[in-house]
């Protein structure tokens, strides 16, 4: 008896993806994506991922036709109710870490909230490295090495 009265309690506060006329599921890569343009946004932000996908990331945009990876470096965890969301960052060199985090964290949870519906509990981030103005990821931008 009392699994249906918590049954139909979760039913009337189902938040505002279900209403009397349905339910409304958001996967978690469109939150991924959404998370991880967000982050892209803030100024310091070099790059999303970690060194693994980051170089498989630079793989997949040598492929022709292939598109970018909005949710490299993203993974959420997402409820019915709630997202929590967890980013791995590339800083650029002279940015205040803890300025940039502040910045990516107000950044994500307003998108994510305005875009979703979706009440963020935690955006966690990791930072793998700091970029500097002088590196080339690729060797590309420089002199070519033979001829």
């Amino acid at each position: 008896m009392a699994d249906k009265t918590t049954a139909a309690a979760s039913k009337d506060d189902g938040g505002p993806l279900a209403s009397d006329q349905g339910k409304t599921v958001i996967a978690d890569q469109v939150v991924a994506k959404i998370a991880g343009i967000a982050a892209r946004e803030v100024e310091g932000v070099y790059q999303l991922g970690g060194a693994g996908s980051r170089a498989v990331g630079a793989l997949r945009e040598r492929i022709p036709g292939s598109r970018t990876n909005h949710g490299q470096g993203v993974s959420v965890e997402v409820g019915e109710r709630q997202a929590a969301v967890d980013l791995d960052v590339v800083a650029e060199y002279g940015i205040a870490i803890a300025d940039l985090a502040a910045g990516v964290r107000r950044n994500v949870v307003t998108s994510v909230e305005r875009m979703t519906g979706l009440e963020v509990t935690e955006v966690n981030l990791v930072v793998h490295d700091v970029h500097l103005p002088d590196e080339s990821d690729d060797g590309a931008d420089g002199e070519p090495r033979v001829e």
